[in-house]
């Protein structure tokens, strides 16, 4: 059933990049740092990319490019500024955690580049948009149940101006609404308007559309 993967080598590449980055994540920042919606991005990109999927690759693109457009900015202006203008990548500078672990960070700049190449190859699926919307909001909602010190996914207080928006439900409902209905609404519409569509295929399905001799998605 279906044709080549569409993915040949890249897929390889995943995997090791996954045996390299779950473990020396989990030493340094512990298991809990995977409820971060980019930390569990580049995971599912990595499966994405091994099965062939166009739905989860194109989730995934629906959630980094916000959050690495933030993490960029917040980068550029402590390289160039001398300070953070939202504080999220404060990480890159503490010496306690070590530099190599700190540096496979680095993958916030790749990720999004890596996202749209490979949609060019398999189409964007746009049912991605509402399966985002609602693994993110799980996932906001779960971050609620651990140290709110950690302050995960902003389920605590907002990055822009540091501060709760009244009780935990109308807080979550102001952070989703920015994530889900904002940045993750016009992110999907300029991905649908740029990227050309992918054939219907089941959750996580590994089947990638035919290619004709010419080399050409069928």
């Amino acid at each position: 059933m279906g044709g080549p993967h569409p993915f040949p080598r890249l897929r390889w590449l995943a995997a090791a990049w996954l045996a390299v980055y779950l473990p020396t994540y989990t030493q340094a920042y512990g298991f809990t740092n995977f409820l971060f919606l980019c930390n569990l991005g580049v995971i599912l990109t990595a499966v994405g990319l091994w099965r062939g999927s166009a739905l989860l690759l194109s989730a995934q693109a629906v959630a980094a490019m916000g959050v690495c457009v933030a993490w960029w900015l917040d980068v550029g202006a402590r390289v160039l500024l001398g300070h953070h203008v939202l504080g999220v990548t404060a990480y890159m500078w503490d010496p306690r955690y070590p530099l190599f672990t700190r540096l496979l960070s680095l993958y916030h700049v790749a990720w999004p580049i890596l996202l749209v190449a490979c949609l060019r190859r398999v189409g964007y699926d746009h049912r991605a948009y509402a399966a985002q919307a609602v693994f993110a909001s799980l996932v906001v909602l779960a971050s609620r149940l651990v140290d709110p010190a950690l302050n995960i996914n902003y389920a605590f207080v907002d990055p822009i101006f540091h501060r709760a928006f009244g009780p935990a439900p109308i807080h979550l409902a102001v952070i989703l609404s920015g994530l889900v209905g904002v940045i993750y609404g016009v992110t999907h519409r300029v991905l649908a308007a740029l990227l050309p569509a992918a054939p219907v295929e089941w959750w996580c399905a590994a089947e990638a559309p035919p290619v004709t001799s010419s080399g050409r998605w069928a």
